[in-house]
């Protein structure tokens, strides 16, 4: 079982780049585990604005959580396909959470879901067994961007509007597959032949911001998570592949190096040959074994 969740997430999102559905055999969930599937996090509002939250069984102890956040270039992709449900059967619990799309609203209305998300599981966390600081946040390609943002905005508070704003919507760690960074710098480094004319008015940047991202320079510094690196940041897990035709791999490069430079914990993996995803045992003990030590200091994984 293990071994199938980092092969799950790269099929979900080179799939869901093009807005294509992946597969539906998702993992089994553990006998007895409490699962509320559609839950509103914001009340009354868009019918995106929902998550499912998974609890296992057996537990004495408030859990940690995993939140997992889709990809899609911000246009496609679901919670219902969500590959950390596999982590319920190694003690966490595991929320997989949708937001607005880039067709039903420009940025920020993506981060402000995401932390709203946050803020709704942490003001509920006592009622659901959830260790409320100990929160991680997974995400790929744009759900990539979008836990970045989670990690290194978890203090800006023009993204936390709505409900529980007396709660925070800060992670304390950040697993970041392939995810954007500097949308005016995706053209610049793209590989040759690169699936995606990254500067053009109908790329999924653009969609994104609501326009050319050459021409909109400012919304896309907002838009990206290096803008708002700051010392107190979570630590963070970076893996991108050298070879990805969507996502060039400089964009996690000057994360790591924003990151570094603030003297933020970041571990980053480069995977050699590997495109617009990957997978295998070793990349599944490496992210096992970030989240073990972020988020159960005291479990050494194996």
């Amino acid at each position: 079982m293990k071994t199938r969740i980092l092969t799950l997430v790269v099929v979900l999102a080179a799939a869901a780049a093009f807005g294509q559905p992946g597969p539906r055999n998702a993992p089994k969930l553990p006998e007895g585990t409490k699962a509320l599937r559609d839950v509103a996090y914001v009340t009354n509002g868009h019918q995106r604005q929902k998550l499912d939250l998974f609890i296992p069984p057996g537990a004495t102890n408030p859990l940690p959580l995993i939140i997992w956040v889709h990809g899609g270039a911000w246009l496609g992709g679901s919670k219902d396909q969500c590959p950390a449900l596999p982590y319920l059967q190694k003690g966490y619990a595991v929320a997989s959470i949708n937001y607005r799309l880039s067709q039903h609203a420009i940025f920020p209305a993506q981060i402000e879901d995401c932390k709203a998300a946050v803020r709704w599981l942490r003001a509920h966390a006592k009622e659901n067994n959830l260790d409320s600081n100990r929160f991680a946040a997974w995400g790929a390609s744009a759900g990539g961007h979008l836990v970045a943002l989670l990690g290194t905005a978890g203090d800006v508070k023009k993204f936390d509007v709505g409900a529980n704003l007396e709660v925070s919507s800060r992670v304390q760690a950040v697993v970041d597959f392939f995810g954007p960074t500097d949308l005016t710098r995706m053209a610049q480094d793209a590989l040759p032949g690169s699936r995606i004319d990254h500067d053009a008015p109908d790329a999924p940047e653009a969609k994104l911001i609501g326009g050319p991202v050459q021409e909109n320079k400012d919304k896309c510094a907002a838009a990206n998570p290096i803008t708002h690196v700051a010392k107190d940041n979570p630590p963070f897990l970076i893996m991108h592949g050298n070879k990805d035709d969507l996502v060039p791999y400089q964009q996690s490069e000057l994360l790591r190096d924003a990151l570094q430079k603030a003297g933020v914990p970041v571990t980053f993996r480069i995977i050699e040959g590997a495109g617009h995803g990957f997978g295998g045992a070793d990349i599944d003990r490496q992210v096992a074994a970030f989240f073990d030590q972020q988020l159960k200091p005291n479990v050494i994984s194996k």
